[in-house]
């Protein structure tokens, strides 16, 4: 006998339109960083920065808009394929007003500075303590809305969901120890060496546990509805589900390819991620059999044009992901824009897309009114996707184009192009392509935005007061291969017995949640406990380095102020065992001379040169006029000015505190170095000062914070005895050049 259930709408509703307007921040802002980098005079500081912006950007798309889709479209899933009504109301309304106060509250902190420094983890601790409650908030939402459900089995999506609040919380709790010296801020437990393995542990796992696991859940629940087909393969969904969540764990660490980390980690990292490319592509292959039957649908349905240009590009992304891991391929790709390109073909030809396509199938079910323009939306997939094409060309031409300059040698064995601004100022076409495709994209997504307002607005005055009542989801037969059976046949007794009897052992542990949850959880601790311990107990993999001390109490103020300001956005600080890396920055990195970073700060992307060896290359003066007008000594540099650095003192109020946290996370700081911090701090600027007026530079600097990053810059490298290549030299300082007729450089 069939049951109407009156499933709770109004929290699917409330996360569809957070996304939709948290989508257009932060591509807004997305737009206004890419413009950034050919208009440097947008950038309006201290607030409005490339290096504050950046990280805003990032976090507003991964997890304000794709954040509020994944618990929208698993509160509205879930319901309907458990056959019952979310858990708890309160719970529901605490997590969708709790969340969308975190992301404001995130965004506020990151435009002021108040940043961890670590990729797709900056938010301060506080936060991070906030998200770990609203992410238990919505476990127990979610597994309680399992624990009464109507509908015995688990079907595929859930699976993927269950993954997703499993992994998430171990990557962001493993992630996310650290010591507090206020209220803001904190330093991570963990540094140099391990901190870089912990967080792209974390960093490459959130792609994994919040980018993919949960979109794979929506696109199995909303693809087979809009297609109005069954998934393809039952067999195939259960080695896809049971492969990503084993195998995508171990693949963090083929980030750090040809860095101080050991080389057992990235290669064990290397032969995971390839591992990890054919089961990825079984959820291709899955996605698009599905679509068996009704490919006649997608000339008109804008609905499946979005679904199956996602499901491309998640075949296209798990392809390029673990070729970008092969050790010859990352030497390329590495520090390149190659790597910003395959970034965000993932979050906007996949999450977005798929995105899309389940807003334009959702919002008029849950509104109970048609689609308003099926024109608009069909105008918005194919401006969204010309804009992404252009994007994604441009950074592969960019990529590739970086690297060639980087390693190009004269036949007399000196770079062709040592000074780093050269390749800037040749990527500039590039970079005006990928501002004409993002502004492509985000028109795209005005348009689509302004067809779903319209929809609501001819929703039916009363729709929210209609029972809502849905057809049985769609599961497998075990008799006909390929055929549907309503899932409330299941019911049955003897059925299911016989079912279970032919699918075998994994349909019978659909229905044990519990069990299932807990393989799920072990299947996601090999890897990591695998990856993590020989690092954190075998001493032979960080060797130390005598000669590398702690920072100065001054360096470490420089060095949180280097942080605030988001440089290591477009600055690396590790140089790479290469000749060209080698003969332009000096020697290469070692594991010992990071064992006092809290955090690291190797970098992905080189928009700027690298720095770890910067210290003494240029006099204190240089580093002033750079921050206060970088064309000054950098010409055709598209970095942003910082000139209330000039003007801001340094704080010493809780360099006590900030000394005692280190102190607590293993920096060999001695209770005399923290009494006498704050004489040590005014010793040290002073000395930088008279240096800079020596050298014809402003007076009035011995306690501003440029004094403390000039500190810190100047620090950077001198721990070890090294040689400075030769190569640094500027070659205009050196030998005359000419243009030969075909463009290339002789001397």
């Amino acid at each position: 006998m069939s049951q109407t259930v009156r499933y709770d709408d109004r929290t699917p509703r409330l996360f569809f339109l957070a996304a939709l307007v948290w989508a257009v921040v932060g591509m807004l802002v997305g737009v206004l960083i890419a413009a950034m980098l050919v208009m440097p005079s947008l950038n309006l500081a201290p607030y409005l920065t490339f290096g504050r912006l950046r990280p805003l950007h990032t976090n507003a798309v991964i997890f304000a808009f794709c954040g509020n889709m994944i618990f929208g479209g698993t509160y509205h899933s879930m319901q309907r394929l458990l056959k019952t009504r979310l858990f708890s109301d309160v719970l529901s309304t605490l997590h969708f007003y709790g969340w969308q106060l975190l992301i404001v509250a995130a965004a506020l902190a990151l435009v002021n500075g108040n940043t961890q420094g670590k990729e797709y983890a900056e938010l301060p601790w506080v936060l991070d303590i906030v998200i770990a409650v609203l992410w238990v908030t919505f476990a127990i939402n979610f597994f309680g809305t399992i624990a009464i459900r109507r509908e015995k089995h688990i079907y595929v999506a859930i699976w993927f969901y269950i993954a997703t609040i499993v992994a998430v919380a171990i990557l962001h709790i493993g992630n996310s120890i650290a010591v507090p010296y206020s209220l803001l801020g904190s330093y991570p437990a963990y540094g140099g060496v391990k901190d870089a393995l912990m967080q792209w542990w974390y960093g490459h796992n959130a792609v994994a546990f919040f980018l993919t696991t949960p979109f794979l859940g929506l696109m199995y629940y909303y693809l087979p509805k809009a297609a109005e087909r069954p998934v393809f393969s039952y067999r195939l969904s259960i080695m896809h589900f049971w492969s990503i969540v084993f195998v995508y764990i171990w693949a963090g660490p083929h980030h750090l390819h040809y860095t101080a980390v050991p080389e057992w980690a990235s290669t064990l990292g290397m032969l995971f991620s390839l591992i990890l490319w054919m089961p990825s592509w079984g959820g291709m292959v899955n996605g698009f059999f599905t679509l068996r039957g009704a490919w006649h649908k997608l000339r008109e349905d804008p609905i499946l044009k979005f679904m199956v240009v996602a499901v491309t590009y998640y075949g296209m992304a798990t392809f390029e992901g673990p070729m970008m891991s092969i050790k010859s391929v990352n030497a390329v790709s590495h520090y390149t824009d190659w790597t910003i390109g395959h970034v965000h073909a993932g979050a906007l030809g996949w999450n977005a897309f798929l995105s899309f396509g389940i807003l334009y199938w959702v919002i008029p079910r849950l509104w109970k009114t048609p689609l308003y323009s099926t024109r608009l939306a069909t105008f918005h997939f194919w401006i969204a996707t010309i804009g992404l094409i252009a994007y994604q060309v441009s950074m592969w031409v960019a990529g590739i184009t970086q690297w060639a300059m980087w390693r190009a040698f004269e036949p007399d064995g000196r770079l062709v192009y040592p000074d780093f601004i050269e390749t800037v100022v040749a990527l500039a076409p590039m970079y005006w392509v990928r501002l004409i495709g993002g502004l492509l994209f985000f028109a795209g997504l005005l348009v689509g935005g302004w067809n779903i307002v319209k929809t609501i607005q001819t929703a039916p005055a009363d729709f929210a007061d209609e029972p809502d009542v849905d057809a049985p989801p769609l599961v497998w037969d075990s008799f006909a291969p390929g055929a549907v059976t309503p899932a409330n046949t299941y019911d049955h007794a003897l059925f299911g017995l016989q079912h279970a009897m032919r699918q075998g052992i994994h349909r019978m542990l659909e229905a044990r949640v519990v069990t299932f949850t807990i393989l799920t959880a072990l299947a996601l601790a090999v890897g990591s406990v695998v990856e993590t311990i020989p690092m954190f107990f075998n001493k032979s993999n960080i060797p130390e380095i005598a000669s590398v001390k702690p920072y100065t109490p001054l360096e470490v103020v420089g060095r949180d102020i280097y942080i605030r300001e988001g440089c290591y956005n477009c600055h690396s600080q590790m140089v790479r065992p290469f000749r060209y890396e080698t003969e332009r920055y000096g020697e290469y990195a070692k594991a010992g001379e990071f064992i006092y970073d809290h955090p690291f700060q190797w970098g992905s992307k080189r928009t700027g040169p690298d720095l770890l060896r910067v210290g003494g290359k240029y006099p204190s003066l240089w580093h002033v006029r750079h921050m206060a007008q970088p064309n000054s000594t950098t010409p055709g540099s598209i970095m942003p000015r910082y000139p209330q650095l000039l003007t801001t003192p340094f704080d010493t109020s809780l360099i006590g505190a900030k000394l005692r946290a280190l102190r607590t996370v293993g920096v060999p700081y001695s209770d005399g170095t923290i009494d006498t911090a704050i004489v040590s701090m005014h010793n040290q600027a002073n000395a930088i000062a008279k240096e800079v007026e020596a050298q014809q530079g402003p007076t009035g600097l011995a306690d501003k914070e440029i004094m403390a990053l000039t500190a810190y810059l100047q620090r950077l490298g001198t721990d070890i005895k090294w040689r400075r290549p030769e190569a640094q030299t500027p070659y205009s300082a050196t030998l005359p050049r000419t243009t030969t007729a075909a463009g290339g450089r002789t001397n």
